[in-house]
């Protein structure tokens, strides 16, 4: 559904309390920052570095309580920076330089021409074609078209949201399980199962959800370990696979639908997928592109085309035969909102690795972990780094504010840093099933009406015990098997 907004330039303007909201935010964002600079700067930290540490933790801070989007808080970030002369102006924004931050973009260019074209929901009714005739098989196949397109489509908003969303709720409405008295018929269960599976599929790819790009980055500069896209994917695909089948099947155990056969379901993808006829010329296109881009991706280690070029190309080729426009490009506003974000962000991130801050921090924690077998460290660490996210509205903003320092101390108590940065990239995925807002489709699903807060926090952390369960043995076997540890 396409929502407009009007730009009338007499639009009303904001209520006083909405005025006074605002300003406790940014008192509370400016404040973070002028007590970490009272504090002043430990021994061997220069002075530069820690007011860089005051603005990161401050736009961190401003994440969570979001007194303007994302892209907003970063921007002015990154003025700060240059204006202050924390950074030079070339150093403020080489951030938007880095190789990463385009493959994020062009990521986000190639998902929207699979929506433009109608590739995802064909995709969609093709599933539920095949499995859709039971509420539990129709489930596993919504779960299975968002998990294709977590392939190659970074924004878990475009396609959980975007694309399966809608199908999941026309069929939860065909069955007349509308929010309300009917909301257990089906619809309850779909939007549970649909979003608890998606969770996974974000931690099964380097393009699940767009934080895992910084993730990788973070693995590579502060654990020394490189996760490219084949490396991430064959680590998640067999606890990823496991927990998909297990966490579809737990939720219809324990949050069953009234109705449990829908042979309408099936009908309904036939006709649906009958009415959108064969295949278009820019839905072919689009395949191609998808397997191309996916395939190449998956084999860099053999061919060393950088990630980003394969991504350029990808959206070179959709411009090239007009499957998206320029105007497409131009008007895809949270792809150049996660850009500018992106930029900003991860270049404070590493500029603040550069300053010994997170050196110093290692060693103060591994003092308390002193004593502790790395086993006992690594898993406690771990999960108080998953519940923490109850504290967190984004994966990013969990990731951008402890994925570096948690890392830095389970090395520094003796984990293998690849354990470590497998333990943390997937859990920084997995923790998103606990609560209403652990990542950006969290909103679109609950919002929907069909289930309650308690509901969704008790289903949330349920589902959170059997994932870490599946990812803490079979996962840590798994990464044994391959020889990562």
């Amino acid at each position: 559904m396409k929502i407009t907004r009007p730009e009338s330039a007499t639009a009303p303007a904001p209520a006083a309390g909405a005025v006074g909201n605002l300003a406790w935010r940014w008192a509370l964002i400016a404040g973070v920052a002028l007590a970490i600079l009272a504090i002043g700067p430990p021994e061997g930290i220069a002075p530069q570095g820690w007011r860089l540490l005051a603005i990161f933790v401050a736009t961190i801070v401003a994440s969570i309580v979001r007194p303007a989007p994302m892209g907003a808080v970063v921007f002015i970030a990154v003025c700060v920076l240059a204006f202050t002369g924390i950074m030079t102006p070339v150093d403020a924004l080489l951030g938007y330089a880095d190789p990463i931050v385009w493959l994020v973009l062009c990521a986000f260019m190639i998902s929207r021409a699979v929506t433009k074209t109608g590739l995802g929901r064909r995709i969609a009714f093709a599933f539920i074609g095949l499995l859709g005739s039971r509420s539990l098989g129709l489930a596993y196949a919504l779960v299975a078209t968002d998990t294709v397109l977590a392939s190659i489509v970074p924004s878990n908003s475009a396609r959980a949201g975007g694309i399966v969303f809608p199908v999941a709720r026309s069929v939860a409405e065909a069955y007349e399980s509308t929010p309300g008295p009917t909301r257990r018929r089906l619809g309850a269960f779909l939007m549970k199962a649909i979003y608890q599976a998606d969770v996974v599929a974000c931690a099964m790819f380097l393009t699940g959800q767009a934080s895992n790009v910084i993730i990788a980055k973070f693995a590579q500069s502060a654990g020394g370990i490189e996760l490219s896209y084949a490396t991430w994917f064959i680590g998640g695909i067999v606890p990823g696979i496991v927990s998909l089948l297990l966490v579809v099947y737990v939720i219809y155990r324990i949050y069953p639908p009234e109705i449990t056969l829908t042979p309408h379901a099936t009908q309904f993808a036939r006709d649906e997928l009958a009415r959108m006829g064969a295949m278009s010329r820019d839905e072919r296109i689009m395949l191609a592109v998808f397997v191309l881009v996916a395939g190449l991706w998956i084999t860099s280690a053999w061919h060393h085309f950088p990630y980003t070029v394969v991504a350029l190309f990808g959206v070179s080729a959709l411009l090239l035969t007009n499957v998206l426009s320029w105007e497409d490009v131009l008007s895809d506003r949270s792809a150049w909102d996660t850009f500018i974000w992106y930029g900003g962000l991860v270049h404070m991130a590493e500029a603040l690795g550069d300053t010994g801050i997170t050196r110093q921090f290692a060693e103060f924690s591994a003092g308390i972990t002193s004593g502790w077998g790395w086993g006992i460290a690594l898993v406690v660490l771990l999960l108080v780094y998953f519940y923490a996210h109850y504290g967190f509205a984004s994966i990013t903003a969990h990731v951008t504010a402890m994925f570096i320092p948690f890392l830095v101390v389970m090395i520094a108590a003796g984990a293998p840093p690849a354990l470590a940065v497998l333990g943390l990239a997937y859990a920084s995925n997995l923790q998103a099933s606990l609560t209403h807002y652990g990542t950006t489709p969290a909103p679109i699903y609950f919002g929907a009406g069909y289930v309650t807060q308690r509901e969704w926090w008790t289903v949330g952390f349920l589902i959170s015990l059997v994932t870490l369960s599946i990812w803490g043995t079979l996962g840590l076997a798994w990464w044994k098997l391959l020889g990562w540890w």
